[in-house]
C-alpha cells in the first residue's frame, strides 16, 4: 500500500495498482508513479449510496501530472441515514435503492448511444467488494468556471432530448436488469410514496410548520399567503398526475440531469460529461427537464426569476432533440411529462424545512426558496 494513500483506506492501492492505474490515466506504458496526494471533496453528498468523494493527484518520474476522481459507493443499508427509516420499511429500501447503478453506467452500452455533445467520465478502475460496497476510479474533470448562459441550458435540453429518443424501452435495455427497472414510471412513484406523501405533504398540511419564525417570516414578507394552500391543493392532484405521466410516451433518461451532474470541461466547454445517473426505469418523455430547470435554483445559483425564460428555451430544445433522432411527440405531452414530473420530483420539497433549528438556515434562504416554491408552483399549474 502506498502511504501517501491511505485516507482511502481499503482503496488505497499496492504499488503495482498505483502503478497501472498511472498508465492508464496518462496513456503512457513507461509512465512510473512519483508523488501523490488525496483530497477529499468539499461538496454535501445528496445520496445515501455515496460513501465518501475525493481526488487524488500526482506525478510521474517522467514529470507529467496526473489526477482522478475516487467516489466510494455502498448499499445504503451502509448509511447512516438507514437509521432514519422506520425499520418495517429498511429492507425494501435497501431491496429498491441499486447502490451500484454507477458501476452499471460504465458497464453498459449508453456510452454507445449518447449523442455527439454526452460523454461519460472516462472510468479508470472499478473495484467491487463483497459487502455491496465499490469504488469508482474516474476522470477529473476540471470544469469551466462561472454560470450557466441560456444557450447552455438550451444545448443541454436539446442533447437530453436526443439521448431520450435513442433510450426508448424497445431500443434499450435497463442500466440493471431488474424488474422494477422495467416498470414505467416506477422511480417516480416510489419517491412519491416516501418522500412526497409520507414526509413532505404531511408536513406542508401541518400548521405548525408555516408558524416557524424563519417560514413565517418569509412568507409574510413576500406576501404570498396562498403559498400553503396551493401546495396542498396541489398535493391532492399526485395520484392523478402519477397515472397521467405513466400514459405518456416512456423513454429511460439520465434520471439527475440537473447542471450539478452535466459538467462542462473548461477545455471542451461545447460537451457535456453526465455523472450521476438515477432512476433506471422508463419515466415519462421529458422527465429530464425538471431538474435542468431547477438544480441550479435549489442551489442558490440561479434566481427563481429566472426560471421562466430558462423553461421556455429548454421546453422547446428538447423537443428538437426528440424529433432529430425520430421521436415526434407533441409538445403537450412533452410539456406534461416535464411539469408533471417536477411537480412530484421538486416542487413540494424546495422549502428547506429540514433546515429548521439548523445553522444554516437564514431569512435570505428561506425568502429564496419561497420564491422558487412560488415559482415551480406557478409552472406547473400550467398543466395540473
Amino acid at each position: 500500500m502506498i502511504t501517501a494513500l491511505e485516507p482511502l483506506g481499503r482503496d488505497a492501492l499496492s504499488a503495482a495498482d498505483l502503478t497501472a492505474l498511472v498508465r492508464t490515466i496518462t496513456g503512457d506504458p513507461a509512465a512510473v508513479p512519483g508523488s501523490a496526494r488525496v483530497e477529499a471533496v468539499d461538496y454535501p453528498i445528496g445520496t445515501p449510496s455515496t460513501e465518501s468523494l475525493h481526488r487524488v493527484f500526482g506525478t510521474a518520474t517522467t514529470g507529467a501530472d496526473w489526477s482522478c476522481f475516487v467516489k466510494k459507493l455502498q448499499s445504503v443499508r451502509h448509511s447512516p441515514i438507514i437509521e432514519l427509516i422506520p425499520p418495517e420499511f429498511r429492507q425494501s429500501f435497501i431491496d429498491y435503492m441499486p447502490w451500484d447503478l454507477e458501476i452499471a453506467v460504465h458497464r453498459s452500452g449508453v456510452a454507445d448511444v449518447m449523442p455527439a455533445g454526452l460523454r461519460l467520465a472516462k472510468a479508470y478502475r472499478i473495484d467491487v467488494y463483497d459487502d455491496d460496497r465499490g469504488t469508482l476510479w474516474m476522470e477529473n474533470v476540471v470544469q469551466e468556471w462561472g454560470p450557466w448562459p441560456i444557450t447552455r441550458f438550451e444545448r443541454a435540453a436539446y442533447l437530453l432530448g436526443r439521448l431520450s429518443a435513442r433510450r426508448q424501452p424497445h431500443l434499450v435495455e435497463p442500466l440493471i436488469d431488474r424488474e422494477v427497472s422495467r416498470i414505467p414510471g416506477c422511480g417516480l412513484r416510489y419517491y412519491a410514496d416516501g418522500r412526497v406523501r409520507t414526509a413532505a405533504l404531511p408536513a406542508l398540511a401541518d400548521p405548525a410548520t408555516w408558524r416557524h419564525p424563519m417560514l413565517s417570516a418569509a412568507v409574510c414578507n413576500l406576501s404570498d399567503h396562498r403559498l400553503k394552500d396551493d401546495l396542498l391543493e396541489l398535493g391532492r392532484q399526485v395520484p392523478a398526475v402519477l397515472d397521467a405521466l405513466d400514459a405518456l410516451p416512456q423513454c429511460y433518461q439520465h434520471g439527475d440531469a440537473s447542471p450539478q451532474n452535466l459538467l462542462v470541461p473548461h477545455d471542451s466547454p461545447d460537451e457535456f460529461v453526465v455523472i450521476d445517473w438515477g432512476f433506471d426505469c422508463p419515466q415519462a418523455v421529458g422527465f429530464d427537464l425538471g431538474q435542468l430547470l431547477v438544480g441550479l435554483a435549489h442551489a442558490g445559483e440561479l434566481s427563481a426569476e429566472a426560471l421562466p425564460a430558462v423553461h421556455k428555451v429548454i421546453l422547446k430544445a428538447f423537443q428538437e432533440g426528440l424529433a432529430a433522432d425520430g421521436m415526434h411527440v407533441d409538445e403537450e405531452q412533452v410539456l406534461y411529462g416535464y411539469l408533471g414530473s417536477l411537480l412530484i420530483r421538486a416542487t413540494f420539497t424546495a422549502l428547506p424545512l429540514e433546515l429548521f433549528g439548523k445553522a444554516e438556515a437564514s431569512p435570505e434562504l428561506f425568502e429564496e426558496r419561497v420564491l422558487l416554491t412560488r415559482a415551480l408552483v406557478d409552472l406547473v399549474s400550467q398543466v395540473i
